[in-house]
């Protein structure tokens, strides 16, 4: 396994307030089934700009996070570690861990595995799975998640068995 570059990158040591909220969902705390613990969906494919903010929401559930594992095609180069409030955590990217996911490692050994959905996703299209990711009882595969998700919402609808209402041609409207 090849890991990202042995570089060091310090995020703010103070508290502060994300400019915009966090785009998280995780499934309530019960047994682990399925293949990811809930959704995030970063703003952007900078790795070590976009952990502080998560790995402070996740710390409520978790306590302090050490590390973290992520797929090296899926972020802009990132550094080794970074310090987020005081805490030095490890950053490790493998070109043969599972695209689209992350996996954040508390202190005691617990783990999450969030699926990432990709920064440029469309905004519907990301929430519904993100929303569907967080499902207790969720056990599509991460590849099933980002196929729901590139459907269309009137596609998702009928395989779910909603009818939509016919939509009018603009030669019908004349």
């Amino acid at each position: 396994m090849t890991s990202a570059p042995n570089q060091s990158y310090s995020a703010s040591s103070s508290v502060e307030q994300p400019r915009h909220p966090l785009r998280l969902r995780l499934r309530p705390e019960a047994r682990a089934t399925g293949y990811v613990d809930g959704a995030w969906w970063p703003r952007s494919r900078n790795l070590a700009a976009e952990l502080p903010a998560l790995l402070a929401a996740l710390a409520v559930r978790l306590g302090e996070i050490p590390r973290v594992s992520y797929n090296l095609t899926e972020w802009d180069t990132a550094p080794h570690q970074i310090a987020v409030g005081g805490v030095r955590v490890r950053l490790s990217g493998f070109w043969s861990r599972p695209a689209h996911t992350v996996d954040l490692v508390a202190g005691d050994r617990r783990r999450l595995t969030l699926l990432v959905v990709p920064p440029g996703a469309d905004s519907s299209a990301a929430h519904h799975t993100m929303m569907r990711a967080a499902r207790r009882d969720n056990a599509d595969t991460v590849e099933g998640l980002l196929r729901w998700a590139s459907t269309s919402t009137a596609d998702r609808w009928h395989d779910e068995g909603v009818r939509l209402p016919r939509q009018k041609t603009r030669e019908e409207d004349l």
